[in-house]
């Protein structure tokens, strides 16, 4: 089990957004809406996720731990804001946004050197309680992993059936 660092998981946190430019800009439609069937989300609504986290999420969660402020307490996330706020976008918009975003928090990061005591600074999530500025980074990390895996699993399983006996071979379709 890998120990949280913060270069690491810059090289991590700073692809994400290339990665998902490579993948997805300029594919058609029939590619970036399609998903895995009701109530499960589509590359599009995938990556108006990150946007959304991006911008109202992690980087507020580290400004609050890292503040001197005595009020850690995270601000309710209302994950179904994303929806209303990204519906006339394209993709095109939404991953350059996403990337410019992204620079800015890093770079925010990277001015800002963390400490181990930093890292072990802490803010109240209103659901899971205290949770640490490792907790937070690392988990911004994994969701970046998670998300850029569901978009794969998403877009595989447009062939799902049209693999045929392949599908054995094709764990991500299981």
């Amino acid at each position: 089990m890998k120990q949280y660092s913060v270069s690491t998981s810059l090289q991590l946190l700073e692809r994400t957004p290339k990665t998902l430019h490579a993948l997805l800009h300029g594919l058609s439609d029939e590619w970036l809406l399609q998903n895995e069937g009701p109530g499960t989300w589509s590359a599009f609504d995938v990556v108006s996720h990150l946007h959304f986290c991006e911008s109202n999420n992690f980087s507020s969660r580290i400004q609050i731990i890292l503040s001197d402020s005595g009020d850690k307490n995270f601000p309710y996330f209302d994950m179904s804001r994303q929806f209303e706020l990204t519906k006339s976008k394209k993709m095109a918009q939404l991953l350059t946004e996403f990337g410019s975003v992204r620079e800015q928090n890093l770079q925010a990061l990277r001015d800002h050197p963390l400490s181990a005591a930093d890292l072990d600074k802490t803010g109240m999530h209103p659901k899971l309680g205290p949770v640490t500025l490792r907790n937070v980074l690392s988990a911004w990390l994994a969701h970046d992993l998670s998300h850029t895996a569901q978009v794969l699993r998403v877009m595989a399983k447009q062939y799902e059936y049209e693999v045929g006996p392949f599908i054995e071979f094709l764990r991500i379709l299981k």
